[in-house]
């Protein structure tokens, strides 16, 4: 049974977030969790007898693409059939509401961010709500040579690799625009969410352990600056002993009640 904290956190939690001048906001896998979103490096997450250790690396793409290729597109299927869930539709409405105010900084690549800020905007300037995605998006495509992104992608066919998607510039593959293991994040947009969280009064955590490393750092940059730390996730983490409040729940129960 889904359980909401006590009154009194969340009171707390909601006069600290609406007295805050600057929030930024650092989602993990937890909150998609709640839309039904897979764990795909989960020990149920195999697929073809592959793990995704063994497939989402450039080494990977390099020795057999149209396998690399028919996997993404297996998740992009499922993630498609996912829905932003109230915990992402809140989070829309707080950067929405007050441009400038809030930053949204994801470890997720699913996209559900970006569906519930534009859901949320309606005929609106849905930026403000869109979020920093430290680790890439999976429905859009790079350009393995010229990085060139593609937003908005065909459906890919991994019949074989003469039917991978090239790129209209330099004919080279596609992949998807996800950071693979051994790769290294953006810089500008981790610099960008490390400039958020020094001047955040309050850093918002919802849905991660927090143990992955750089995101990991957000919240110790604005507690760093003196700013606090609230925390919504069903269970303890390593960053529960150093936040000003944490609420045990879902995060669809609980961020509809805290942001006002």
């Amino acid at each position: 049974m889904n359980q909401i904290p006590p009154r009194a956190a969340r009171t707390q939690a909601r006069d600290i977030l609406s007295q805050a001048d600057h929030v930024v906001v650092l989602t993990g896998a937890g909150i998609s969790a709640e839309s039904g979103v897979p764990t795909f490096r989960s020990a149920d997450g195999l697929w073809k007898t592959f793990r995704a250790e063994d497939l989402a690396t450039p080494e990977a793409f390099g020795r057999d693409p149209r396998l690399v290729w028919e996997w993404y597109g297996w998740r992009r299927e499922l993630i498609a059939a996912c829905a932003p869930n109230p915990g992402h539709a809140a989070l829309a409405r707080l950067a929405l509401k007050a441009p400038g105010r809030t930053t949204l900084v994801t470890q997720n690549v699913d996209g559900l961010h970006h569906r519930a800020a534009r859901a949320e905007a309606g005929d609106n300037d849905p930026s403000s709500g869109l979020p920093l995605e430290l680790h890439g998006a999976i429905h859009r495509d790079r350009c393995s040579g010229c990085g060139r992104l593609d937003e908005e992608p065909a459906p890919v066919d991994a019949t074989s690799e003469d039917t991978l998607p090239r790129c209209h510039q330099c004919a080279a593959l596609m992949r998807p625009d996800v950071v693979w293991f051994g790769e290294a994040l953006d810089h500008d947009l981790l610099g960008a969410a490390f400039a958020a969280a020094e001047q955040a009064d309050v850093c918002l955590v919802v849905g991660t352990s927090a143990l992955v490393y750089p995101a990991a750092s957000v919240p110790d940059v604005t507690r760093s600056r003196g700013g606090v730390i609230l925390e919504i996730n069903p269970e303890a983490t390593a960053l529960s002993a150093s936040a000003a409040v944490t609420l045990r729940g879902p995060a669809g129960l609980i961020l509809p009640d805290i942001i006002s």
